[in-house]
């Protein structure tokens, strides 16, 4: 059999790593592989590249995707369907592995109700997809983050200052309160918990008063204050109807400065944290959606996408996990009380 595959919204350390075991997978069955280059633009024009044994060779530790991405939404489209569709019977493809975050595969399982064999494989930084326990690229986010809070305590100390880190995370604050909790982060704000800035202020006012001259804060980007909505921090949206996030660590450092007189600043972790080398924890993982993904396309199981539960490796129904997002829960927020806004 072929089968096609594509790598979908933003990029993400471990997605190499996923197309890697898919071909791997695929050369043992004897059956074919043949990549779509930027996410579902790829099939809605016909645009493919060979994927034999050869082009996967060495591609494992690097980030990104060799296939490159985009936030190309086929629903869109004129005849999206339709035009995927034909792309697939263009080329001889049985079916596709769509690898992506909740809109491209929101997208492959509209698309599967439409009658296209489609296997999803899931993808975020920000660990917010239903059906699974986790996603690849999320570790190494973390690991970035945390890698940057550990270097900010050193300058907030020598300069007496409090450091706020914005780091990724629309819906869900996985990474914010993974990296704050290993980094040490004084407050973490998340989208799960509007945030009271008065009560921000009056924690870190407490620290200065037992002794301490110095604060780190951790915020999502989509972390919002008590009343507030998506619109006052973001700009323009996606084809997914997404609002472009980013200023929310701007907006705290002026109003923290002004509220505690504390000298206060921004940094924006942003993009460093979807680039660069997987972590083993996420390379080990990607693989191993990729060989399920494979098998489950070689076996005709469409519609369906790997997950992980617990510590195997099982297939959900697309439309299970696109179903909602997997946000942080009270457990989540009870473990980390004391460090939430």
């Amino acid at each position: 059999m072929r089968v096609g595959i594509l790598t979908g919204g933003g990029d993400c350390p471990g997605l190499n790593g996923v197309i890697r075991a898919v071909v791997r997978r695929a050369h043992g069955y004897g059956d074919g592989v043949v990549g779509f280059r930027d996410g579902w633009r790829g099939p809605l024009e016909g645009d493919v590249m060979p994927l034999p044994l050869d082009a996967v060779r060495g591609i494992l530790p690097r980030g990104g995707t060799i296939l490159g991405s985009s936030r190309t939404n086929p629903l869109k489209r004129e005849d999206g369907i339709e035009r995927v569709r034909r792309s697939l019977a263009d080329h001889s493809l049985d079916g596709l592995i769509a690898i992506g975050g909740e809109d491209t595969l929101g997208a492959a399982a509209k698309l599967h109700e439409a009658g296209v064999n489609v296997i999803g494989v899931p993808k975020t930084i920000d660990n917010d997809l239903g059906g699974t326990d986790r996603t690849f690229g999320f570790d190494t986010a973390v690991q970035v983050a945390t890698e940057a809070i550990d270097r900010l305590h050193t300058t907030a100390e020598s300069h007496k200052r409090i450091l706020i880190l914005e780091v990724m995370g629309r819906h869900a604050g996985w990474i914010a309160l993974h990296a704050g909790m290993a980094g040490g982060a004084d407050v973490i704000l998340v989208p799960e918990k509007p945030f009271d800035l008065d009560e921000v202020c009056e924690r870190l006012e407490r620290r200065f008063s037992r002794g301490s001259h110095f604060a780190i804060v951790v915020v999502s980007e989509g972390a919002l204050p008590a009343g507030g909505d998506l619109e006052t921090f973001g700009a323009k949206t996606d084809e997914f109807g997404h609002v472009r996030l980013g200023g929310i660590g701007q907006r705290l450092e002026r109003e923290i400065e002004e509220r505690t007189g504390y000298e206060t600043r921004t940094t924006v972790l942003g993009h460093i944290q979807r680039g660069g080398t997987p972590t083993a924890y996420d390379r080990v993982l990607a693989t191993r959606f990729g060989v399920h993904a494979m098998e489950a396309a070689h076996e005709g199981k469409w519609g369906m996408m790997t997950a992980l539960r617990g510590n195997a490796i099982e297939l959900v129904p697309l439309s299970e996990a696109v179903a909602s997002l997997r946000t942080l829960g009270e457990d989540d927020l009870r473990e980390a009380e004391w460090l939430l806004g």
